[in-house]
């Protein structure tokens, strides 16, 4: 990514757009392009100003987040979508993930927090607020999923840097055709629908974590260093 991440902030309230956008605007990295007070606008300012990162509340007038967060992942290329809310019900949390949300975040969210956030939802790390991530924990563990074998959790860590198909079938020495088997699988495993929510869950689930250099790690020390491009 070259010049500053930008930015979208969709949120009801206006206070909040201009207090965040107030917050992000002495950081020369960060650069807020748009607000939007609800999810059909946040999508379509999303077509028009392509942002690297939205700033998505959930529940708001007018058009609501979790449908926002599908029909922005779904560009080419997709958005990061950073879900920054006051509710944590696990439906509202599942939900998001499964719409292809990368993070999860409440208000209650440090400034530094919220900022190192950004700068990771950016390079396509998946950010979790502690206590969603025990909830999708708990939701995996409710719903009894078969365990991830060691190729499937190498696909997975390159899937979390933002690896293509192509890119993961090259550092894997496998073909593409394989690497969609791979996806299907795992998405059967942890019952979700797509790559980023698939992504959200092991890292909930320390399956995959973050490194020591900001990236994302696998936990098998047996596999390699996939995440070395």
């Amino acid at each position: 990514m070259t010049g500053p991440i930008r930015i979208l902030v969709a949120d009801d309230h206006a206070i909040i757009r201009d207090g965040i956008t107030a917050m992000l605007e002495p950081h020369d990295d960060l650069d807020v392009v748009g607000q939007a007070g609800d999810g059909a606008t946040a999508a379509r300012l999303a077509i028009a100003l392509r942002p690297d990162v939205v700033l998505m509340d959930l529940r708001m007038p007018g058009g609501d987040g979790i449908t926002a967060i599908g029909q922005i992942t779904a560009l080419t290329p997709p958005p990061r979508v950073l879900v920054l809310t006051t509710y944590d019900a696990d439906a509202d949390i599942i939900k998001a993930t499964a719409a292809g949300a990368i993070g999860y975040l409440l208000k209650d969210t440090p400034r530094l927090q919220l900022l190192e956030a950004i700068r990771s939802a950016a390079k396509g790390h998946a950010v979790l607020a502690p206590s969603v991530a025990t909830k999708l924990v708990r939701h995996q563990h409710a719903t009894r999923p078969e365990p991830l074998s060691t190729r499937e959790r190498q696909v997975l860590t390159l899937a979390a840097q933002g690896a293509t198909n192509r890119r993961i079938a090259s550092a894997l020495a496998v073909s593409e055709a394989t690497v969609k088997t791979y996806f299907a699988r795992i998405f059967a495993k942890l019952d979700v629908a797509d790559r980023t929510a698939a992504v959200a869950v092991a890292f909930a689930q320390h399956l995959i974590t973050l490194g020591t250099d900001g990236g994302v790690s696998h936990l098998d020390d047996t596999v390699g260093h996939p995440h070395r491009r």
